[in-house]
Order: structure tokens, then sequence, then C-alpha cells
């Protein structure tokens, strides 16, 4: 499985720790194709190729997400079947998504603001993981790389776009 990447986000090495302990329980063999520019997305895709890829993960970073476009495109291209960190990647052609819900994350965050703006303390409110999930299908993206998506995975989507 080719993961994109971004070696200057903060983070990242904590991500690449999970990764490969999913990866080692699976016998999924990783490659990181470090992505720090746009111009380094084209290259990532050839050495996702050379590196026989079955899969492509694309993992959160600035660059990525504002070059999605580009990404759902060359990986449409190559025929690798794609799961990316937001949905925005999907409703712009990618294939899935799934993860904490944008818009719960958002609303949480407000009501922090809220209680802060109204004289909490920021250290005394609690760190909460996010609650709310969502996986998102695009089954024009499936098509286009040839993939049956099955009706058992479609009736857990949350979304499914036709």
């Amino acid at each position: 499985m080719a993961v994109l990447v971004d070696s200057t986000e903060p983070g990242i090495e904590e991500l690449r720790k999970e990764a490969e302990l999913v990866a080692a329980a699976l016998k999924v063999q990783l490659q990181y194709l470090n992505i720090v520019s746009p111009k380094d997305i084209g290259t990532a895709f050839e050495d996702a190729t050379k590196g026989r890829a079955q899969a492509v993960l694309a993992l959160s970073s600035f660059v990525i997400t504002s070059q999605r476009r580009h990404i759902a495109e060359l990986a449409t291209k190559n025929r690798l079947p794609a799961i990316y960190p937001w949905p925005e990647f999907v409703e712009d052609g990618g294939l899935m998504t799934y993860g904490a819900n944008s818009n719960d994350l958002f609303h949480r965050a407000a009501t922090y603001v809220d209680k802060i703006l109204k004289g909490a303390k920021p250290a005394d409110l609690p760190v909460e993981q996010p609650k709310k999930f969502e996986f998102i299908v695009n089954l024009k993206a499936a098509k286009q790389i040839g993939l049956t998506i099955p009706q058992k995975v479609l009736a857990r989507a949350d979304k499914v776009i036709r």
C-alpha cells in the first residue's frame, strides 16, 4: 500500500508508527511516498506504480488536502483504490473516506470556545476524542477503476455518491 505523507507535518512520526502496527497485523507492506509540495505528486504516483502498490492511503496535510482533486485523478488514472482523510476528497472524485465527522468536530470546538469565552480555563477542559465517524463511498470513482463495491459495504456507508 502506498502511503502519501508530508514528512514536515507535525505528528507524522506517531501516525507512521500507528500505520506500521496495523500494517504488520494485516501483513501489508507500506510504501511511504513523501509529498511536501505539489510537484512531488506525480513522482509519488510513479513510485507507487514502480513499487507495485495495490492501494493508496492519503494522510492529512496541507499540501495533500490542497491537491486532493489532482491526487484523486492520479489514483483513478493508475487504477489504484484509495482512501482519504476527509470527505472533500471523495466529493472531488476520490474513492472513499472513513474518519471523524468534520462538522461534529467543528461543533464541539465551538462549545469549547463558548466555555472559554464564559471564563473557563482551557487547561481545565477535558481532552475529548471524536465521537462521530463517517464512511463515504464514491461509486463513480469505483467504476472508473473497475472496482465493484460489495452491497454489504455500501449498506454500511453513511453516504454513497452515485
